[in-house]
């Protein structure tokens, strides 16, 4: 027997899914603020539903891929360790100028400084000097490396980022800081840029840079228990960690550029999407991932999630390609309230897991969206996660009561619907922002819902959005789990080089022949067998003139003069594609900024012939009486359990599973798919 494990850490709950001979065991944790504890919690859910004893359920696991919020949640919560960075004399303050204080709404009002990573006081600068070509200008001296790390530790530096002007064109300084902080400094964790993102654009290098330094010491700390734990019972699989680009790293890999694991959770939704849509044959798919704390949705165009080339994090942009992931603060913990204009208001703030929505009644006296879904009655109070948790109708009704219903002059039930369809509406923005704001029509895409409270929610973030087809996997509590099993291994090689296309084919085929080596070399020592080895050459592009670039793949292995005009062709498409047929500068000189190599090994992953349980259904109809969150109105609708049984319905029904409850509307349809999923279709606005 050998088993696959896939692990998503959520701000709530941490979600456990293993495949063991064709079957999907999936179980729920809640999550705790050491990470590991919660992980090893739902290891325990998997191993009892499996029938296993703790030795031969650890000694069976062959993969185990995990998704951690613990960089993530460092970020957001801007709780960093003491950082201290190291910089070329002169830009000391790079940081702090930034690109601009405005935000994106251009606000005079809402002008702000962007977050601290680094005090200023820990900021050093290191007299040396390299030019835009390589040259050095000003040596760098071994005094000058002592002082510059003996002032930045007397600051209380506990990690340090080193990012020197130009080192992406000749990185001998920074390598030089490096090998002095290895001979007289071996445990203190640092982070050279030329090693990170060896790209240009130096605020953004620098962010990235520090931000890694930074999450350095509390992802060692983390990973070293957890091992730690993980080894004591027997497990000899290594352990695999979802990136923020799609695919995975082993743990040595990711201790080397731990800003990586940024958001790597919700990367497994999208992975696990990708997966279904092949599988459901729809090629455009949106996905919407409601947790505890927040909704992630991305768009998949023909099988291929979008990357971006300067992913935003934490408010900061950085020099990472990154699944591009809309997140909005509002989730099944997103607290509702009532603001100084007294209007209605869910999220960003969460009642987390401790204490929990009021309904949970672990201390949490704050009304939450779960509290509103129970108040209408779209959740039964003794059928939470199978019955493992109660649910107290009382405390959410008064918990309501006295936060939103009676500021706002309402009633318990019409403040719950209140709540309920506020936070549709703001879930329903993200898929705009991926389709409407992008050129796409909704229309044409399939909804794929998961996490635990989606099902009550799908339906309505769907048609408020425009779309009509909604998939809710049977597993959707933990599916960013099973998709995480379903990643490929991937890693990422870039460089800044400068190319026009009146230089030599060969001068760029050059540089990617450099990260070639690199990428091989990766794949060497991760083992990935030669025929699961896929390399792609890709560019990012831009006309002259212009700020940013768009990413275009080259289109062939090796780059000669004749592949000249179908890289041009190929750009101008790509540029079109994403921001409009006509709108490419073709008039204008094209400039290759950087050249990127992505290495993919394919993972080979047990097939999943049922969820477990699915076959054996059998169908029990109950009827319950819900407020229609839409209308207000109370009416009693039909309850199904083992839905498989059944196989299809009409709304307004609800569909209970032991850690899902699925809400299926006035005028829609529900039926199984061939995988045993929820397929719903809705009614035409």
């Amino acid at each position: 027997m050998t088993l696959h494990v896939g692990i998503d850490v959520g701000g709530t709950f941490t979600d456990a899914v293993a495949i063991v001979d064709g079957r999907a065991i999936r179980g729920k944790a809640f999550s705790t603020k050491d990470v590991t504890t919660g992980i090893l919690g739902a290891l325990g859910v998997l191993q009892e539903r499996a029938g296993l004893t703790e030795a031969d359920f650890f000694a069976a696991v062959d993969r185990f891929v995990l998704g951690n919020t613990i960089v993530t949640n460092a970020v957001d919560e801007q709780k960093y360790a003491a950082v201290g960075l190291l910089t070329t004399q002169g830009f000391r303050d790079t940081l702090r100028i930034a690109r601009s204080a405005r935000t994106d709404e251009r606000d005079p009002h809402d002008m702000a400084a962007p977050p601290d990573i680094v005090e200023r006081r820990r900021i050093v600068e290191v007299a040396e000097r390299v030019d835009a070509h390589g040259t050095v200008l000003v040596p760098l001296s071994d005094d000058a490396i002592a002082g510059a790390v003996d002032s930045v530790l007397a600051a209380g530096a506990e990690a340090i980022a080193v990012c020197l002007l130009w080192s992406f064109r000749n990185a001998a300084h920074e390598k030089a800081i490096g090998q002095y902080l290895d001979k007289h400094h071996p445990d203190l964790p640092y982070t050279l840029s030329s090693e990170l993102t060896p790209v240009y654009r130096e605020y953004e290098r620098m962010v990235t840079t520090a931000l890694d330094a930074a999450v350095k010491p509390l992802v060692a700390s983390h990973f070293d228990q957890l091992a730690a734990e993980l080894r004591s019972r027997g497990l000899r699989a290594r352990v695999q960690i979802m990136q923020v680009h799609g695919g995975f790293l082993s743990v040595e890999e990711t201790g080397k550029a731990p800003i990586s694991m940024f958001n790597s959770g919700p990367v497994g939704g999208v992975t696990g999407a990708r997966l279904l849509g092949q599988q459901l044959g729809r090629n455009r798919v949106l996905t919407a991932d409601m947790g505890g704390t927040s909704l992630d949705a991305a768009a998949i165009i023909d099988d291929e999630f979008r990357l971006l080339p300067r992913a935003e994090i934490g408010g900061l942009p950085t020099s990472l390609t990154a699944v591009d992931i809309e997140t909005i603060g509002a989730g099944g913990g997103s607290l509702a309230w009532v603001d100084g204009r007294n209007l209605l208001r869910v999220g960003p703030h969460s009642a987390g897991s401790t204490p929990g929505p009021a309904c949970y009644g672990k201390g949490g006296t704050r009304p939450a969206v779960t509290d509103a879904a129970l108040v209408l009655g779209l959740i039964n109070a003794d059928y939470y996660l199978g019955g493992t948790v109660p649910l107290y109708e009382d405390q959410a009704r008064a918990a309501l009561r006295k936060h939103v219903a009676e500021p706002l002059g309402t009633t318990e039930d019409a403040a719950a619907e209140g709540v309920y369809r506020l936070a549709s509406s703001q879930m329903s923005n993200a898929l705009r922002k991926i389709t409407v704001n992008r050129g796409h029509d909704p229309r044409e895409f399939t909804l794929v819902g998961f996490g635990g409270a989606c099902g009550l929610f799908a339906a309505s973030i769907a048609a408020e959005a425009g779309v009509r087809e909604v998939v809710i996997p049977r597993n959707a509590a933990v599916f960013s789990a099973h998709g995480l099993m379903h990643a490929d291994s991937v890693f990422s090689a870039v460089q800044t080089s400068p190319w026009t296309m009146d230089q030599p084919a060969a001068v760029l085929d050059k540089e990617f022949a450099t990260l070639e080596q690199r990428a091989r070399a990766w794949f060497d020592a991760e083992e990935i067998p030669e025929d699961r080895r896929e390399l792609y050459r890709e560019a990012d592009m831009k006309f002259v003139g212009q700020i940013f670039e768009v990413t275009t793949r080259l289109p062939a292995e090796t780059f000669g003069e004749a592949d000249k005009e179908a890289l041009r062709r190929r750009f101008v498409a790509d540029y079109e594609e994403e921001f409009g047929a006509g709108t490419a500068w073709t008039e204008a000189e094209i400039l290759l900024v950087n050249s990127r190599v992505r290495a993919i090994g394919r993972s080979e992953v047990q097939a999943v012939e049922q969820v477990a349980g699915v076959g054996e259904e059998t169908h029990e109809l109950t009827r319950r009486v819900v407020t229609e969150p839409h209308t207000g109105e109370r009416v009693e609708i039909d309850v199904h359990r083992g839905f498989g049984a059944l196989g299809r319905a009409s709304g307004p029904c609800l569909l209970e599973e032991p850690d899902t409850t699925v809400y299926v509307p006035t005028g829609a349809t529900v039926e199984l798919t061939g995988s045993g999923d929820f397929l719903l279709r809705l009614a035409d606005r």
